[in-house]
């Protein structure tokens, strides 16, 4: 089984997620920088554990029901036609035909799971995955149940994410990790156990899963 993360590895969406972050908090131009630096420094967990975050410990003001959805509604909108319309990754969609009905694949991702489901529908990739899967849940129980609803073996599974906390939602699993290194970034996981081998693109991707089957 490959499982993806969907920003930064299938999509390249990442930045329009520090826009959107930049954009809803532009009410508090004080703490922007401190903001968007917390958002970048804590990739692959959910917009909703960074609300709370943000509000608790950066803005000090309580995040009240009203305010946490009216947060949820407003990067929704933000963000979904503009992720709909991102470019692929290079060598996504080659690599997801060449492995369809060969190996079987899913999406564990951050984003919340209604729109994931959306922005895949919409992008006509929905056929290619087993299950997607998104937040609440965290990613490593999302890979942990996948892993019992398909009688997985860890061993022979392998999580392909961005960022550190993909790599340790894979550590918690025990299931296997390449990392996606994205363009003009510097590699999040140089010196870091645990990490099979590291890919620019997906087309490097697809080259290294070819020579393992």
């Amino acid at each position: 089984m490959l499982i993806f993360d969907f920003d930064g590895v299938l999509v390249e969406s990442v930045d329009i997620k520090t826009r959107a972050f930049q954009e809803l908090f532009s009410f508090a131009p004080n703490h922007i920088k401190e903001i968007v630096g917390y958002h970048t420094m804590n990739a692959g967990i959910s917009r909703f554990e960074k609300f709370r975050h943000i509000y608790t410990n950066i803005l000090h003001e309580e995040l009240t029901d009203e305010k946490f959805q009216a947060l949820s509604d407003r990067f929704s909108s933000l963000v979904i036609d503009a992720v709909v319309a991102a470019p692929c990754v290079p060598g996504a969609r080659g690599l997801l035909r060449k492995f369809s009905g060969t190996i079987p694949m899913s999406v564990i991702s951050a984003t919340p799971e209604e729109e994931l489901r959306e922005i895949i529908r919409r992008r006509r990739m929905d056929l290619f995955f087993t299950r997607i899967s998104g937040s609440p849940a965290k990613k490593a129980d999302n890979i942990h149940a996948l892993v019992e609803w398909e009688h997985l073996d860890p061993g022979k599974t392998i999580y392909i994410g961005d960022a550190i906390n993909d790599l340790n939602a894979a550590l918690q699993t025990g299931v296997r990790f390449i990392g996606r290194i994205r363009p003009g970034v510097p590699n999040p996981f140089a010196g870091r156990n645990g990490v099979e081998k590291t890919v620019h693109d997906l087309n490097e991707l697809s080259d290294y899963i070819g020579s393992l089957v």
